[in-house]
């Protein structure tokens, strides 16, 4: 099979390519859409199972909305239906005939939400009230690219309620920080998690905090947000309770989200030249264990102790150094026993597919009472006796995760330059490849000459490094990330 194109020279090509030819995904027959493959929705699925749990840890519950969404519904909010018009899907016909109503396909569910808030919440015995929803929605881009931005995608989407906006506000941190534990710890991916300005808030939000990440091209991938949402959606919707001293009053809103763009930037970020590199905690395969089938030896001899070994993977329990447990249901592991395919294309399939860890057992390791162990990363082939053989492989996943984070932090922080003044930057900034950190004074005008440049404001950050805007002589006001995005 020809070698995929060059990742540092076309990234572009190169993703496209890994991600089908790992059987992630494959086109489908509707525009932008993406058909999801069984092994790429193994991906999806582990790291649905970490943030469901984290998500009801956390005292919210799932629940199941409709598609449809009445048209009136979204055009109930002015921000939100203006920041949504250009993107929405909507069924005019049904049965035949002309709907009396329109129904938009969901692009978010904020409405619907809002919609029966106001029947189930009418006092603050009722609050909060904490929703979850996983659902596929609809939005419909112009320019697609599987993972990253396509017409339908997969994600959650949670909506609260609370009594006051000091327990809103601390919801949408609480979200934020599950979010950033969940993308740091698990998928291995450094971010920053800060607020956006107020030009890139979601349509009808008071606030909006994003999950950043910067890919190995420069440009930066938003890869979940957290909204405090303004009180004109409890307006729009009649949404009111009574307080403890028989007042009525609005609630304070949420949402907050992540989408099947993680895959995406799993992909991008831990990526080589062959293939994908997946972290251990979310890969779908953990382990292959390779017999290496040889003329002339017992071929079922070697199989019996690969088996024998899986199974010791299955009933044993270690806790690797960062606590995380590897054991029954959590050691994924699988052999490969194909005796047609030569050990070169094996080791080509499974490095494509991105597994963290091979076990190599032929015929002259069994008589040695040994095994080959062989990572993703390149970090080195280890000899190991067959009876240690489970503790070690355990052991080295917990470190090829630490080490795919490390990896992870020090290309992102190559790719971010500390600049002054645009003038420093503006030449790069078009051609692409860096993001940058510089100061801003806040006003308006100055970020509108990013846009000119197809880059934005990606988030506010906490620092205030740099003493005078980038774009004028005001003083600055905070540190901001400056970069083109997906």
């Amino acid at each position: 099979m020809k070698n995929l194109p060059d990742i540092n020279t076309q990234f572009a090509e190169w993703y496209q390519e890994v991600i089908h030819r790992a059987e992630l995904v494959d086109n489908a027959p509707v525009r932008g859409c993406m058909i999801v493959r069984p092994y790429g929705t193994a991906i999806w699925e582990n790291i649905v199972k970490v943030l469901d749990a984290k998500i009801k840890k956390t005292g919210h519950q799932n629940v199941l909305f409709p598609l449809l969404i009445p048209l009136s519904f979204i055009q109930k909010e002015a921000k939100h239906v203006e920041g949504f018009a250009p993107e929405l899907a909507v069924v005019t016909q049904a049965g035949g005939k002309e709907l009396e109503e329109p129904y938009v396909i969901r692009p978010t569910s904020e409405t619907m939400f809002h919609y029966m808030f106001a029947h189930w919440i009418k006092s603050w015995r009722d609050l909060p009230m904490k929703l979850n929803q996983w659902a596929n929605v609809m939005r419909w881009e112009m320019r697609t690219r599987p993972f990253l931005r396509t017409t339908e995608f997969y994600w959650q989407e949670g909506h609260t309620a609370h009594a006051t906006k000091e327990e809103a506000e601390q919801e949408v941190e609480m979200m934020l920080n599950e979010y950033i534990d969940l993308v740091e710890q698990y998928l291995a991916i450094p971010i920053f998690g800060e607020e956006k300005p107020a030009s890139e808030r979601f349509a009808g939000a008071d606030r909006t905090f994003t999950l950043e990440g910067i890919m190995p091209d420069g440009k930066a991938l938003q890869m979940g947000t957290s909204h405090l949402l303004s009180q004109s959606f409890a307006h729009a919707f009649n949404i009111q309770f009574q307080n403890s001293q028989g007042v009525l009053e609005h609630p304070w809103l949420t949402s907050w989200g992540v989408t099947t763009r993680l895959v995406g930037a799993m992909v991008m970020v831990h990526g080589d030249q062959k293939g994908l590199v997946l972290p251990p905690k979310i890969a779908p395969i953990q382990i292959v264990i390779m017999p290496i089938f040889r003329k002339g030896a017992d071929a079922e001899q070697l199989k019996k102790v690969c088996q024998e070994l899986k199974e010791k993977f299955d009933v044993g329990t270690l806790i690797g150094q960062s606590g995380f447990m590897f054991g029954p249901a959590n050691a994924r592991v699988v052999i490969d026993q194909d005796e047609h395919e030569t050990p070169g294309a094996k080791f080509y399939k499974w490095e494509l597919k991105g597994v963290p860890l091979r076990i190599e057992i032929g015929p002259r390791d069994l008589e040695a009472g040994q095994a080959v162990l062989v990572d993703r990363l390149g970090l080195g082939k280890k000899m190991v006796p067959l009876d240690r053989i489970v503790e070690e492989a355990l052991s080295m996943l917990d470190t090829i995760q630490a080490e795919m984070y490390a990896r992870a932090t020090k290309k992102r922080d190559s790719l971010i330059k500390q600049v002054e003044k645009f003038e420093e930057f503006a030449s790069e900034l078009e051609k692409g490849g860096y993001a940058y950190i510089t100061g801003w004074c806040q006003q308006d005008g100055c970020e509108q000459k990013l846009k000119e440049y197809k880059a934005t404001i990606r988030c506010v950050l906490e620092t205030a490094n740099h003493k005078h805007c980038f774009m004028c002589d005001r003083p600055s006001v905070a540190d901001i990330l400056v970069a083109k995005a997906y």
